[in-house]
């Protein structure tokens, strides 16, 4: 297990964990949670020894393999399959050491060198690695793609991809979703869940964190808290604790308030000097319980749009794409004849996988991008507010954030659209304050700043210019889990329009009443929910499994030997001729082809019909079996999360981390066993 002991680290001149102890226990899925700056990444060096505790004890298992996401931006022209094969230092490994021993020529040497080779799963390294790739979004005419072909934000999923190909004991994920669209982050949710190792997890997105985790660690004032279950159960369990802490310090401040009046009283009295001396003790003995200091939460609104053109915008037959590279080529066409109307206060979720266009529209919209074909007509006084998906597309690294102020001033004023907004330095300064930059924040170069800084200060340049109509492209990126919810909050108390488009679902949810699907080239209403949706990307992604596996068939059945044709069955041959006869494909058969069989053939359907059935009967109970076993274990892990969650001595948390271990393990095998049989019944059924 990983033990944390009475831990010192500092950064500089500053203290990030003061004493702090913690315990990870093998197997645990950990989020570690806390505010911009207190010291999670951080703690991430140190468990990958590239920092150093500066006091205390500090031990992670000396076996354990560890792999994490490389935060520098890959330059390279391999072919991504290969540069995710490459993330598994074992087989890389094994491969050097069957180059030596060939250049050996020791016999024996080979012979263990070709095992190891194969343990480490060089066979089927490739299948593996493209698995990967895909489910992170990219296409399949992209598997051997040069690296450097690839934007800055797919090279990172490339970085992921690598990461995961790595064998490892311990995982270590800072902010694994910031890149991903909804159906890689879904794909994610479901491989970290089949994951078997120690997993530490950093991450502002609560939904992802509720669905990958079981433990989280909380640091706040340079301390680790641990709290058993997920995010949502950590914020419900810390309110309650807060709550009773605020209590027992009531009770405390009173009950010291009257010892301490009992002293002043009697201190003097020779008769009552003891009974006051004993009274000094107890106070003095007394452990004191801190106040509950809450962490000032960030908040902020936009402004009254000054007027609600209804619609918003309406398009008719618009093409939405990207114009031609070079002068006489073709433009790229991604969406095509689009006719929908945009109305004043609609909250739209635009939905769509990796790829088919959601960008697209929101910078054509934005008018960053020419529509291809059709028109879209803009209601009068339009005034749109647009959050690129990049944040640096519209800041400059170099300047701060009041010279983006005072230049937007400028660009408002050229183009008319004041509306009634501070425009004076000082007022400039007091609005940027209202979004957390003051002091000398205000002219700190952008390039210097935090993701999370930088973002706040779109935000801020958004709100500033009131508008009637919110653009918004992946806002939550670098947002952490508090601005998020003041941007949430915002949002739902803006009387405008809102088109927005995240993989943070509790953001969608809190904030879109309608969703469109961008697909297979064309946009339409989305009927259904988040989770509908959710399902939706899963079947897209079975059946995108199936034909690939398909097509691995086909191409296996085109490149095997022709076998001998059998002889042709005589005539009277019935068995032989119902044996030849294919296969129904499926076992529902109309009354006029049922009628038409012959009785042999019809006592050969139910032949096999019963023998399906007796094929499928132990697989059936074995399933009906591991589903009760499974719903046992989920109550027994139930039990086990609340129980850690509460005071124990250290004998009860070692038993009780133990089983819970158990009981996780025993999960994920029962787990794989249901999804093994479920298989096994469909393909005797098929």
């Amino acid at each position: 297990m990983i033990t944390l002991k009475n831990l010192v680290l500092r950064r500089g001149t500053k203290v990030l964990l003061d004493g702090a102890s913690c315990t990870i226990n093998p197997g645990e899925k950990v989020g570690l949670v806390g505010r911009n700056g207190a010291g999670k990444s951080s703690l991430f060096g140190l468990l990958n020894h590239t920092l150093h505790e500066d006091k205390g004890d500090f031990y992670v298992p000396a076996q354990w393999r560890m792999a994490q996401v490389a935060q520098d931006m890959p330059e390279t022209d391999m072919p991504a399959t290969q540069f995710v094969i490459e993330g598994d230092v074992t087989l890389l490994a094994a491969q050097t050491e069957v180059a030596a021993a060939e250049a050996s020529g020791d016999g024996e040497h080979m012979a263990n060198a070709y095992m190891a080779l194969h343990d480490a799963g060089a066979h089927d390294a490739p299948a593996r690695a493209q698995a990967l790739i895909l489910g992170l979004g990219f296409r399949t005419d992209e598997l051997d793609h040069p690296v450097n072909s690839f934007s800055g934000g797919w090279r990172m999923r490339l970085q992921l991809a690598r990461a995961l190909m790595c064998p490892s004991d311990l995982l270590l994920l800072d902010e694994p979703t910031n890149h991903l669209d909804l159906d890689a982050l879904v794909w994610l949710e479901a491989w970290l869940k089949r994951y078997e190792g120690t997993m530490l997890v950093i991450s502002h997105d609560r939904e992802f964190l509720d669905a990958v985790t079981d433990v989280t660690i909380h640091i706040e004032r340079a301390q680790l808290t641990r709290y058993g279950g997920n995010y949502s159960r950590f914020e419900d369990m810390r309110a309650e604790q807060m709550a009773l802490q605020a209590t027992a310090y009531s009770k405390q401040q009173d009950k010291m308030a009257h010892l301490q009046k009992f002293i002043d009283r009697f201190k003097a009295k020779a008769s009552k000097a003891k009974q006051a001396q004993s009274r000094v003790k107890a106070l003095e003995r007394m452990e004191k319980i801190g106040p509950v200091l809450a962490d000032a939460e960030f908040t902020f609104e936009f402004s009254e749009p000054q007027n609600l053109p209804n619609p918003m915008l309406a398009m008719q037959d618009v093409s939405f794409g990207y114009p031609a590279a070079v002068e006489g080529g073709e433009p790229t066409l991604i969406v095509r004849n689009v006719s929908k109307s945009v109305l004043a206060g609609q909250r739209i979720g635009i939905l769509g996988a990796n790829g088919q266009g959601k960008s697209t529209v929101v910078k054509t919209i934005a008018r960053d991008l020419q529509a291809l074909a059709g028109t879209i007509t803009e209601g009068k006084g339009l005034n749109i507010g647009y959050f690129a998906q990049q944040e640096l597309d519209v800041l400059r690294p170099a300047d701060t954030p009041l010279e983006h102020m005072i230049r937007l001033v400028r660009e408002c004023t050229a183009e008319g659209r004041l509306s009634g907004q501070a425009t004076r330095e000082q007022d400039l300064r007091g609005f940027l304050g209202s979004f957390n930059f003051t002091g000398d924040q205000v002219k700190q170069a952008v390039g210097s700043m935090s993701g999370g800084e930088k973002a706040r200060l779109v935000l801020c340049m958004i709100v500033w210019q009131r508008p009637n109509l919110l653009l918004l492209d992946e806002p939550t990126n670098h947002l952490d889990l508090a601005t998020r919810e003041a941007l949430s909050m915002a949002l739902n108390e803006f009387e405008g329009t809102v088109m927005l488009v995240s993989h943070d679902r509790a953001l969608l949810r809190a904030v879109c009443d309608e969703f469109w699907l961008v697909s297979r080239g064309g946009v339409e209403p989305f009927d259904g929910d988040l989770d509908d949706y959710q399902r939706y990307l899963l079947d897209m992604a079975k059946q995108s499994r199936e034909a690939q596996r398909q097509e691995q068939r086909d191409q296996q059945r085109s490149s095997a030997p022709v076998a001998a044709p059998s002889p042709a069955p005589r005539a009277n041959d019935k068995a032989a001729v119902v044996a030849a006869a294919p296969a129904p494909v499926s076992q529902a058969v109309d009354l006029q082809s049922l009628t038409s069989r012959s009785p042999e053939q019809r006592r050969q359907d139910a032949l096999r019909r019963q023998q399906v059935a007796e094929k499928t009967r132990p697989l059936k109970k074995e399933l009906e079996q591991t589903e009760k076993r499974m719903a046992v274990l989920a109550l027994e892990k139930t039990r086990l999360e609340t129980a850690l969650s509460q005071p124990l001595n250290s004998s009860d948390i070692a038993d009780s981390g133990r089983r819970l271990k158990a009981v996780n393990d025993e999960t994920d095998t029962l787990e794989a066993r249901w999804l093994e049989l479920t298989e096994a019944i469909e393909a005797a059924s098929a």
